[in-house]
């Protein structure tokens, strides 16, 4: 089982070093041998002359089995065209795997009632997992861009059904080993593409008469999400609103430091937490490593087919927080925190 690493910027060294230790104690636990490459990638890559996303880590990506991706992003280079900008080599690697759905799951810790944001009895219980869409709409719609004497600037939003079919059939096949419930969120009374989409997944539903379609817009949604995230069970959304929901929903696990994700589509399944570089952070070694672990289990799911292997790794993170570890990002002020080399090494110790 080959895996390509790209440890990337900010924290992302640090994270993914304490995710592959996590890795390597399931290996040698199950008696299952994984083999991991290094690759370059984000102001990493710029720093070595070459382009934010470089040929040979693309191809690299492309040849493994999954990837694994720690953050990539550094203000440091904010200043460069749209063309050689960090993000865009993100989003060059994302088109380029092939990857459209965009697995986010958000659950809430019991461990963890004393720091979420939440009042414990909103949010007990509460476990879902947002599908996002993660190659077309305004990410990557043309034309886009900025008048050259920056009267305007304009981006497009756009879908077709294709898109939209093959996004939502992800979501109503995990709805079935769940809850069997979707819901679709749109902005469907003003946006066209919004009424392409609720259109598209309404007919895709008819092929799922055991799941539950619910349709609400994104706003109201956003409120709801806030007010009882327990109802929710899977929800599909576009690649703008997928983005800020997603981050959202980090309220329920406390922290975006706890999210996982999983990258889904044509070639290997792209693997990372939800939260960025973090520069102000790097080198510190206090980054939260659980979403990156998180996102191992999901590789481990849905990559190489190993559920045994990705439970125990789920389980192992749920004990930690139950032994009342905590990085900085989930301590009550004043508390007591470890570091994040800490977090993964007590983790890997639960597997062992």
């Amino acid at each position: 089982m080959n895996i390509a690493l790209i440890p990337g910027d900010g924290v992302g060294p640090e994270v993914v070093a304490a995710a592959v230790d996590v890795l390597h104690a399931v290996g040698r636990t199950s008696g299952r041998t994984f083999a991991t490459t290094t690759h370059l990638m984000g102001a990493a890559a710029l720093r070595a002359g070459q382009p934010a996303l470089p040929a040979e880590t693309l191809a690299a990506c492309r040849a493994s089995d999954a990837v694994l991706l720690g953050a990539v992003g550094d203000p440091a280079f904010d200043h460069l065209p749209r063309a050689e900008k960090i993000e865009t080599g993100l989003l060059a690697l994302r088109k380029g795997l092939g990857v459209y759905a965009n697995l986010r799951p958000a659950k809430a810790f019991a461990a963890l009632h004393d720091v979420l944001p939440f009042k414990p009895e909103r949010v007990a219980g509460a476990d879902m997992v947002i599908v996002r869409e993660l190659l077309g709409g305004l990410y990557f719609g043309e034309p886009r861009g900025l008048a050259a004497d920056g009267s305007e600037g304009f981006n497009t939003m756009r879908y077709t059904p294709a898109e939209v079919e093959r996004v939502s059939k992800y979501a109503f096949d995990i709805a079935r080993g769940r809850r069997r419930k979707v819901l679709s969120v749109d902005k469907a009374n003003v946006l066209e593409t919004s009424q392409l989409w609720r259109a598209t997944i309404t007919k895709v539903a008819q092929a799922y008469p055991d799941v539950t379609l619910e349709h609400q817009y994104v706003d109201a949604f956003a409120m709801n999400l806030a007010l009882d995230p327990r109802r929710y069970d899977v929800v599909v959304t576009e690649n703008l609103f997928g983005d800020i929901l997603s981050d959202e929903a980090g309220a329920i696990a406390g922290s975006l430091g706890m999210l996982p994700s999983a990258s889904l589509g044509d070639g290997p399944g792209l693997y990372e937490p939800i939260h960025g570089s973090a520069p102000t952070l790097a080198g510190k070694n206090v980054a939260n490593p659980i979403g990156t672990i998180g996102s191992v289990a999901l590789m481990l799911r849905h990559a190489f087919s190993l559920e045994t292997e990705a439970r125990a790794i789920e389980v192992a993170i749920e004990g930690v927080l139950e032994a009342g570890l905590r990085t900085a990002d989930i301590a009550l002020p004043g508390g007591p925190t470890v570091s994040c080399s800490a977090m993964g090494s007590a983790i890997a110790d639960r597997i062992r």
